[in-house]
Parts: C-alpha cells; sequence; structure tokens
C-alpha cells in the first residue's frame, strides 16, 4: 500500500521489487519464531491473480449501484499527493506521513457504504468484541435519529432543509447556518447582496481541514448571507442565514437550525454576531454561557409544547411536523460514502474505461486483471494525476461496447481495497474460477477469531464487514458477517515509551533478538510483557528474564524421575496451575499464565527430584509459549510423538482445595501470630484453636474478650 509507495520513492527502489523483498523478510521472521501457519496459503493482495477478483468485486458494485463518482471536496495529502478517506484523516493528518490534510474539490470514485450504514450497525450484536471496538464502530457510523424540518426562504417557493436530533428546540432556532459548499449560494448568486464576501470566504474554508473546521475550541467565523432569509416554520419569524465553516456539507443536509440558548457553538456564534438567543429549556443562566444539559428538563417559550418534559416535547413536536407537512422523522448517519481513488501508482488500476461515444465503461469481466503495468516513473505528479496517465500503453484502449478509441482510469484503489477481503482468498488460495468455492466455505465458515491492533478498529473492521456483506447479498459468501470474535492487542512501545520508528532509533529487530536469546524467548517475552491489550514499552530486562526461566526449565530436565503420578505436595497448586493457565489463555491474560507458570517452577527448583508427571504438565502447559525447548525436552524424555498432538492437561476439581490453610490471628486488629489449621474447619473450633495458642493467651491476659470474628480460611480477630 501507501507505505510501500512511499519507501520505494524516498529510496527510489521500485514497489514491486519492495514488495517482493519485504514478503521474503516478514516470512523468515514469521517461520523463525515458531508461527505454525500453512505457507501454502499464502495470499499476496499485489498479485494480479489476487487482485483480479478485488476489481472484479468492485465491478459487481458498480453493477449494483454501489459505485459512483463525484465532484467532492475530499482530504488530500500534500507530501503523499493522495487523497484520503475520513477513517485515513482522523484528527486532519494523514496516518501514513503525519502531514496535515488540506481539502481539494477532486472527481472522486465513491464507494456507497453509507447504504449499508444500519446494517453495519445492527450487525454489531452478532459480533462478540470488548466494549470499546463497539463503541469506536458506533461512534464512527454514527446513527442520529430526529427529524428532517423544511424552514421556507422568504419570498421564494423554496425551503431549505435541515436535520436536527432536537426538534423540541425549533422555538429556539433564531438563525440559520450552511456550509460554505452548499449549492443554494450558486443558485441565489444574483440575488446574494454581498457575493464577493461569499466567495471570499468560501476560499478560506477550502483552506481548512475538516477537523480544523469542527473544532469546538476555535474562533467563530462567518458571512451573514445579505438578500436571503429563512422562516421559522413555528413562529413565522423571518431569521438570517448564514454560511460558517464549522457546518460541513457532507452531514446532515449541509444546513443546520441554530439554537444558541441550548449550544454553545451556536450561543459563541450567536453572541459575535449579535443574535437574538431565546430559552426553551429551563434550568440554565444564559446570560454566560448555552445551556447544554437538556436531556431532560421542561420546555419553555414554546406554546406548542410548554410544560412538556423534553422526552415528550421531541416526539410532540416531530409529530406536529410530520401532520402539517413541515418534516418527517427520520434517521441519519455521520459515515460517509467511501472514497476510493488514489492519484498514485501501487495499486490496483480501477477497471473503468471511458469513450466519447459510450461514456462510462466498465471492463468486462472476461477482461480482468487489468494490470498494473511495471514503470520506472512511479513518483506522484505534481498535477494531480496518476503517474500512469503518462503511459499510453495504458491508457489507450478499445471501447468493449462500440470498439472504438477509448481511455482507461487512471486512478488506483486505495491499500485497503485487497484488505477487505483476504480473509476469504485463505479458504480457498489457488481457486481460479472464484473468490472461494462454496465448499470450502461451508467447511471452514466465518472467521473465528480476528485479532488486530486497534488502529484498524475504524477502518478494516468497517470496510471488510461492508465488503462481506455486499458479498453476501449477491450470494459469494454463506454468512452475513465476516468474523465471530474481534479483539485488539496493544501495542508494543520502543524502550523510550514512544512509538518504534527508525528516526527515533529506538526499533528492535525480532531476529537480532531471536538471534541472541532463541525463538522462545521473543515469543514469550512479548506475551509475558504486559497486560495484551494495552501499549507496552519494551525492556530488555525482562527478555533476559524470560530466558532465564527458560534456562531453569531445561536445566531441571536432571533431576526428573521416571514416576508418572504428580508429587503429592504440589498435586493442589499443579491443578490450581492448569485451571488458571487455561482461564488467562482464553481471556487473553498472557502475561498472569506465564507468571503462573513461573510460580509452578520456582517450587520445582526448590525440590531435589520432580516426577515425570510433573515435569510433563509444566511442558504441556508451556508449550503454546515457547514450542521449541518443550519439543526438545519432550523428545528427550522418551516420547517419539511430537508435543503438538498431546491433549491439553485437564484440572481436578476436587484438587483444588488445599488440605490445610494459614490462619491469621489477631488482637484488636493488630496481628499477634499465626497457626495451620484444617480447610474448611468449623468456625467455633477455628476459635477454640485460635485461643489455645500459648502467644495468643499470654498476650490476652486476663482482660474480658467482648467479642471474636472468624473469617474461615482466613483470619480470626480477638477483639478485647
Amino acid at each position: 500500500g501507501l507505505p510501500t509507495e512511499n519507501y520505494a520513492i524516498k529510496h527510489h527502489i521500485h514497489p514491486r521489487i519492495v514488495t517482493d523483498q519485504n514478503i521474503q523478510v516478514f516470512t523468515r521472521q514469521l517461520k523463525a519464531a515458531g508461527f505454525s501457519f500453512d505457507f501454502s496459503r499464502v495470499v499476496d493482495t499485489t498479485d494480479p491473480e489476487y487482485y483480479r477478483f478485488t476489481q472484479w468485486i468492485f465491478l459487481k458494485m458498480f453493477e449494483k449501484g454501489l459505485v459512483y463518482k463525484s465532484k467532492a471536496y475530499v482530504n488530500f495529502c500534500p507530501d503523499c499527493k493522495v487523497v484520503l478517506s475520513n477513517e485515513e484523516s482522523q484528527g486532519g493528518i494523514c496516518d501514513r506521513c503525519g502531514s496535515e490534510v488540506e481539502q481539494k474539490e477532486k472527481d472522486v470514485w465513491f464507494l456507497k457504504i453509507t447504504a449499508y450504514a444500519k446494517r453495519l450497525l445492527e450487525g454489531l450484536d452478532k459480533l462478540e468484541c470488548p466494549s470499546r471496538i463497539r463503541i469506536e464502530q458506533e461512534n464512527w457510523i454514527g446513527e442520529s435519529e430526529g427529524a428532517l424540518i423544511q424552514f421556507p426562504l422568504k419570498d421564494t417557493n423554496e425551503t431549505l432543509e435541515v436535520f436536527t436530533t432536537r426538534p423540541d428546540t425549533i422555538y429556539g432556532a433564531t438563525f440559520m447556518v450552511i456550509a460554505p459548499e452548499h449549492e443554494l449560494l450558486k443558485r441565489y448568486q444574483e440575488r446574494i447582496q454581498n457575493w464577493t464576501q461569499i466567495e471570499e470566504y468560501q476560499e478560506q474554508a477550502k483552506k481548512k481541514t475538516e477537523f480544523e473546521r469542527v473544532q469546538l475550541v476555535k474562533e467563530k467565523t462567518g458571512v451573514l448571507i445579505q438578500g436571503l432569509e429563512a422562516i421559522n416554520p413555528l413562529t413565522k419569524e423571518a431569521i438570517p442565514i448564514f454560511i460558517a465553516d464549522y457546518v460541513m456539507i457532507t452531514y446532515g443536509t449541509g444546513a443546520i437550525m441554530a439554537v444558541p440558548g441550548h449550544d454553545q457553538r451556536d450561543y459563541e456564534f450567536a453572541k459575535k454576531f449579535g443574535l437574538d438567543i431565546i430559552e426553551v429549556i429551563a434550568g440554565g443562566d444564559l446570560s454566560d454561557e448555552a445551556y447544554t444539559d437538556i436531556d431532560n428538563g421542561v420546555l419553555v417559550n414554546s406554546p406548542l409544547i410548554n410544560g412538556l418534559l423534553v422526552k415528550d416535547a421531541i416526539a410532540k413536536m416531530a409529530a406536529i411536523l410530520e401532520a402539517t407537512g413541515m418534516g418527517v422523522k427520520t434517521r441519519q448517519f455521520k459515515m460517509k460514502d467511501w472514497a476510493f481513488n488514489r492519484q498514485r501508482y501501487w495499486g490496483e488500476p480501477i477497471p473503468i474505461i471511458y469513450c466519447e461515444k459510450c461514456g462510462v465503461v466498465p471492463v468486462p469481466f472476461a477482461d480482468l486483471p487489468v494490470t498494473l503495468p511495471m514503470i520506472d516513473q512511479y513518483e506522484p505528479t505534481t498535477s494531480g494525476e496518476s503517474p500512469l496517465a503518462n503511459v499510453k500503453e495504458f491508457v489507450n484502449c478499445t471501447c468493449p461496447i462500440c470498439h472504438g478509441l477509448a481511455r482507461r482510469e487512471t486512478d488506483t484503489m486505495p491499500q485497503w481495497a485487497g484488505s477487505s477481503w483476504y480473509y476469504l482468498r485463505y479458504l480457498d488460495p489457488k481457486n481460479p474460477a472464484e473468490i472461494a468455492s462454496k465448499e470450502k466455505q461451508a467447511y471452514w465458515g466465518q472467521v473465528n477469531w480476528y485479532n488486530g491492533g486497534m488502529e484498524h478498529v475504524t477502518r478494516h473492521l468497517i470496510y471488510s464487514r461492508f465488503w462481506n456483506q455486499f458479498l453476501f447479498d449477491i450470494g459469494e459468501v454463506l454468512t452475513e458477517e465476516p468474523y465471530k470474535k474481534r479483539t485488539a492487542q496493544g501495542l508494543i512501545l520502543g524502550a523510550d515509551g514512544e512509538k518504534m520508528s527508525k528516526s527515533k532509533g529506538n526499533v528492535v529487530n525480532p531476529m537480532a533478538i531471536i538471534d541472541e536469546y532463541g525463538a522462545d524467548t521473543l515469543r514469550m517475552y512479548l506475551l509475558f510483557i504486559g497486560d495484551y491489550e494495552m501499549p507496552t514499552p519494551w525492556n530488555e530486562n525482562g527478555v533476559k528474564g524470560c530466558r532465564r526461566f527458560l534456562d531453569k526449565v531445561w536445566r531441571a530436565f536432571p533431576k526428573v524421575t521416571k514416576a508418572m503420578a504428580l508429587t503429592e505436595t504440589w498435586e493442589n497448586l499443579i491443578h490450581k496451575t492448569i485451571k488458571g493457565v487455561s482461564e488467562d489463555m482464553e481471556n487473553l491474560k498472557f502475561n498472569t499464565a506465564i507468571a503462573k507458570l513461573m510460580t509452578l517452577m520456582n517450587e520445582y527448583t526448590a525440590k531435589e527430584s520432580i516426577s515425570k508427571g510433573d515435569y510433563e504438565t509444566l511442558l504441556k502447559l508451556l508449550y503454546p509459549f515457547s514450542p521449541h525447548v518443550t519439543e526438545e525436552l519432550w523428545q528427550m524424555l522418551g516420547h517419539s510423538e511430537s508435543l503438538v498432538f498431546e491433549p491439553w492437561p485437564s484440572f481436578d476439581p476436587s484438587k483444588l482445595t488445599e488440605e490445610s490453610v494459614e490462619i491469621v490471628i489477631s488482637i484488636n486488629g493488630k496481628v499477634r501470630d499465626k497457626l495451620v489449621a484444617p480447610f474448611d474447619l468449623a468456625v467455633k473450633e477455628l476459635e477454640a484453636r485460635a485461643l489455645k495458642q500459648p502467644r495468643i493467651k499470654e498476650l490476652l491476659g486476663d482482660r474480658p474478650i467482648r467479642k471474636v470474628i472468624c473469617i474461615p480460611n482466613k483470619l480470626v480477630n480477638i477483639v478485647q
């Protein structure tokens, strides 16, 4: 994708070569670390035999009306010279190079992901995932329930449509704001008296990123549209219309009714421009700020809904608007259609042909793949076009309909295209006729467990679910949702606590760790470093500690006896360890699972001998973390079959309870002595034994005992 291309440009190495080299490096690292992947199923999303299906899916979406081209303001990275989706430019920053993103008007191919917004939201009920992942998905999709309201334009037959989640506050709407890009402006250009001022403001808005425009903490700017006014459909009063950059054309209708009494942004705007501020929900002091705690409260200054609670007022006003034809109840989504084309070389060619006679023509399925040509000049162009635009052999083609001269689309797909369905190709990677056969899909089913970084929660997870749902709709896959479960691991930071980066000099090469400490040490440390789901800094001492633990396991081998039974004194601890490690692994608590194994090994180390049963149980539990060492020790124990085929240890619930426990004895809350008693000893007997302890009798003396508090298996507290 884009990182590969940026690296290729910087180092003057063709991205094809860079990609092939990276595949070799990654494969070598994965194999060295002992990952048990089936490497016969490797897929390369940049291989024409793979991306012919990526192009096929695009054309199927085109066929079903889910692909369209439109002029739009897009997120543009001036350094990468590429259009970015909203997911790739969160916070107004390019997620690849860190540059500030600009707004540019361009011809853009869009995938109509918004058509699937409701299903993407509802499908989350079928996905097992942590709450933070679900919240990220819900926030990005951003469902809002509200009403579309028509505000008549004064002295015209037109209305200005707005979407609001709070129709109950309409009596407090004292002005309106539209986005600088709103089509209303062009239509009424001759009527607008300050058109030059409007144009100047529009130009200023183009220079700002979406992030800059919607920031809450910023100076409010805008321009009154002189010559256009709206009519509040409930109060029937004329209200001014402004353009302001904090309203986005891509959200809702690109226009809002401003209620400054109960929205801080509108409040600041009204104060700056001297506009009316009306209280419609009781409870605040509007002299200082907007009253925004309005999820509850009572309506005021609102004739048709005065005295109603907010919940009831919303419902009643929505009904009034519908009954009078002034509005309609609806739902909207914050998520926008997916800007899908890039003006870069390294990507799947978009399979579209332009013909002067036939217009926009999809490449016939039989002619796929449209292959990316190997070229020397693959750097982004200064014209904003893809480098492919300069390759005549690629651009010039024949129209598949009229067979006349035509030209190819020269933009390419984003890096997310091929990765939006790769999980399906693993099922049937060599199939030349289809993505994956129905038989293979029926056998393997959904992805049982998708684990990845949090950075893909709003991108890859949404994109791949969208593609899968579409493929399900056209009968290409058997399940509507691609994944049963989604979890996320934390990022391993550099030793300095910062994200690893070559420029910062804090990158750790896994091969260097393998060469010095062994693959099993690397595997174990990566899982022992900290909470699996949280970011954690690298610590060389921790690596050494894991190596020392594995050395301890290895050195214990000569102490192993031929006895297969578990050592009686360790029986309780071993069964607790089996139970604890099994549960921790299932819940991704790998660090605590390894800690339990270390505790068990410390007990083994303290004795002169270890039974074969004790040692084999440890090796089985340790195997997923350190398969190489444990496999070799397993063979040294005389086994001919590989350890990987052994059943996982099971615990006996009856062995989880200890036969005896240590009881703390305190007097007036201060620890004074301890005793060993049978597990679950009766309270009266426990009290009697505590009072008979010589040291306790001496400390109590002749003073009377007020009461004795017993906590079974833990504590006896004597109060005098």
